[in-house]
Order: structure tokens, then C-alpha cells, then sequence
């Protein structure tokens, strides 16, 4: 079975058919997902749908684009939220100088007090960094050492993952490694274990080849799993083992 770490099925794009899409999980070879919240109001409607879903889990965190929105207080009620059983990470946060929504003050404040969170909490930690690499792993280095956790929808250079993959972080990998202009990414799979790369979606971005432009959905995962196995060559089914247990370890499940 394969286990997607890293989804936002409360995304509108799945208004029309998340119930029947999610129905479709089991019998698409699809046995665990992680949906991620991006803002605060998310936080909660990441939580309830996985209330609704016994194979589904939540993840409380907010993505850097957003924390314009974000306060103490409300970093209080998401503290709450973690305590929750189906609560398994605090994300995706990070940082992002490629949108700069917000000022990169703003961004490394809440960046480092949802570490924190994450300490206090004692849970796993979805890292989303782009364009933003030396400031990423410096507050990493400085506030994160002690944690565990995915660099997510990973973009750097394969030395800097083999770096994240010492401090004891996996690296996700997901549609974007299907592309073939991909090469840092092909590289980076090449050059960390595959005990240490989880499978992700990011859905409904990033569809892998051949339906990359499309919505995303976790039925695609097979075909990141495929890429894998050609760059490690193993055996796809190898690839699908290997994560799922990786992303069990990482889950604490």
C-alpha cells in the first residue's frame, strides 16, 4: 500500500467529489494519508475530515504564505488541536522568498515560534521551503536539531538533502520528480537511502507525468513510486514498502 504524507484534499478543487474520491483510496492501493493544513482556518477542516476517514490523518501548522493571519492566541488553539490522537505533525511551515505574501521578518518569527510548537507538542515537523535554502537551514540548525520531520516537495541540491538527511529528516519526494527537467531532484533520490524518502502528493498541485497540469490525487502516487525505483533501480514495489515504513517511523504509527 502506498502512504501519501502530504495532501490537501479540504481544498476547493476537490468540492465536487472528495467523498467519492476518497472512497476510492483502498482500491487504488492507497492505505494512509496526511492532510496538511496551510492557513488557520484549515487547521481545523483538516482535522475533520480526518475524523471522517479511518485511514486518513491530520497535520496542524501554518504554511508561510499565510501567517499574515496568525497571533498567540491562535497559535494557543492549534496547540489544542495537536493534542488530538489523528494529530500527527505540525505543518507545512517554512518559509517562501519565491511568493514573499509576507515580509521574510514575519515569515522566520512564525517560522521558529511553530517549531516551538512543535517541541511543546512533541510531534514531527513539515518543513515547505522554496527559494529560501540557506535561511531554511540555518533556523533548521538553530531550532530544529532536536526535532524530526519531512522536508517537503524537496527543491535544494542533493547535498544539502544528504545534510537534512543527518540531522535525521526525510526527504519528500512527488510528482515533480516525474518531469524531466527535474534534475536536482532525480539527483537528490540518486544520492539519499531510499530509508529516507517518503512519498508525497501535494495534491491537487504537482500531478506527476502523464498527468502533469491535472488536479493531483493520491491514485497518481504509483508514478513517482515507479521514478523512484527506475533511479534506484529497485523494484516499484520495493519503493511503496520502503516509504510506507518510513512514513510510519516518521508518524510514530
Amino acid at each position: 500500500m502506498i502512504f501519501d504524507t502530504h495532501a490537501h484534499y479540504d481544498d476547493e478543487q476537490f468540492d465536487g467529489d472528495r467523498e467519492a474520491l476518497l472512497s476510492s483510496m483502498e482500491k487504488g492501493g492507497v492505505g494512509a494519508i496526511v492532510n496538511v493544513s496551510a492557513s488557520y482556518e484549515s487547521c481545523r477542516r483538516v482535522l475533520e475530515l480526518a475524523r471522517a476517514y479511518p485511514f486518513m490523518y491530520a497535520a496542524v501548522g501554518v504554511h508561510p504564505d499565510e501567517v499574515g493571519g496568525l497571533t498567540e492566541a491562535r497559535l494557543e488553539e492549534m496547540k489544542i488541536l495537536c493534542q488530538d490522537p489523528k494529530v500527527l505533525a505540525v505543518g507545512e511551515i517554512g518559509l517562501d522568498y519565491y511568493w514573499n505574501k509576507e515580509s521574510r521578518e514575519q515569515q522566520i518569527y512564525w517560522f521558529e515560534r511553530q517549531l516551538e510548537l512543535a517541541r511543546e507538542v512533541d510531534l514531527p515537523v513539515l518543513i515547505h521551503s522554496r527559494e529560501a535554502a540557506a535561511d531554511t537551514m540555518e533556523i533548521m540548525k538553530k531550532h530544529a536539531g532536536d526535532l524530526t520531520g519531512v522536508i517537503h516537495c524537496y527543491s535544494y541540491s542533493a547535498e544539502m538533502a544528504k545534510e537534512y538527511v543527518k540531522m535525521g529528516y526525510y526527504i519528500g519526494v512527488g510528482g515533480v520528480v516525474t518531469f524531466k527537467n527535474a534534475r536536482k531532484l532525480k539527483e537528490t533520490v540518486e544520492a539519499v537511502p531510499l530509508s529516507s524518502i517518503v512519498l508525497e502528493t501535494d495534491c491537487p498541485y504537482l500531478a506527476p507525468v502523464p498527468f502533469r497540469g491535472k488536479r493531483n490525487s493520491s491514485l497518481y502516487l504509483s508514478y513517482v513510486a515507479e521514478e523512484i525505483a527506475r533511479i534506484k533501480q529497485v523494484s516499484p514495489e520495493e519503493v511503496t514498502a520502503q516509504t510506507w515504513q518510513n512514513a510510519k517511523d516518521l508518524y510514530r504509527l
